[in-house]
């Protein structure tokens, strides 16, 4: 169990990092490394090159106090002082073995100098020749990736142009769902299944019906009674109305003599 937790971990982890990874940014690391490289081998040539430096000023001044000694050996012999002499030239033996020792040592050290001056000749070429292969990778690398933003923009598969799919399918659902469900709200309306809340105080359907129905047939009883030419009962009553219907036998007894008289 514990090998296949392992495994199962592995796998992500590596998936993750296969995710998170940048090849540009993973050349830009090696090529720093290997400028870090670089500068430790020219400190080394540097180093080795100061302790070369460094014997040959020792060989120099010990090769000095040996010329010093013959010199004095010789002034030792003119004055026949055999006795100075031969301390002299004592002296001068041993610095002759020390300054052959320094010699065998300034040659090695001249050797290693000649050698990390090469491997750092060779190394910083091959630096250089990786920087113009990190640079030309990384220029494809971003070209392709552009390349691949847009096309996946165009054909829409990518996350972005996805998501922006997805919200659009959503917006279109949610719209014909408002559409289909104001429809059937005007169909249950329209059938009596639902009432509409703006005319709950007026009654149920057959209610409304019947005073529809009623005032209908009260227009048309009103508009019979204007066609025939008699007065509303409403307004039978009414003083203005007498004195019309008094008025009116008058006007016909003046006007009747004057028929007679215009007859004889």
């Amino acid at each position: 169990m514990w090998q296949r937790i392992s495994l199962i971990f592995r796998a992500k982890a590596n998936k993750a990092l296969d995710r998170a990874e940048d090849p540009r940014e993973t050349l830009d690391y090696s090529y720093q490394r290997q400028l870090d490289l670089l500068a430790q081998v020219r400190r080394g040539v540097a180093d080795v090159a100061t302790s070369r430096k460094r014997v040959e000023l020792q060989v120099n001044q010990l090769q000095a106090q040996s010329d010093k000694l013959q010199g004095q050996a010789e002034q030792a012999i003119q004055a026949q002082r055999e006795d100075l002499a031969r301390e002299a030239l004592t002296r001068k033996s041993g610095l002759t073995s020390q300054i052959s020792d320094l010699k065998t040592q300034q040659a090695q050290l001249q050797g290693e100098e000649e050698k990390l001056t090469l491997a750092q000749q060779r190394l910083s070429a091959k630096v250089e020749a990786f920087r113009t292969r990190k640079e030309t990778i990384k220029a494809t690398y971003t070209a392709a990736e552009a390349q691949t933003k847009i096309n996946e923009a165009m054909s829409g598969i990518g996350e972005e142009m996805g998501d922006v799919g997805l919200a659009i399918q959503r917006a279109e659902d949610k719209t014909a769902q408002m559409q289909a469900r104001a429809s059937a709200i005007d169909e249950l309306i329209a059938s009596g299944a639902l009432e509409d809340a703006s005319s709950l105080n007026n009654g149920d359907d057959i209610s409304r019906e019947l005073e529809a129905m009623s005032s209908q047939s009260e227009v048309e009883a009103e508009l019979a009674r204007l066609k025939s030419g008699s007065a509303p009962a409403a307004i039978e009553g009414g003083q203005a109305g007498d004195d019309v219907l008094q008025g009116e036998p008058q006007t016909q007894s003046s006007q009747a003599p004057s028929d007679s008289q215009d007859k004889a």
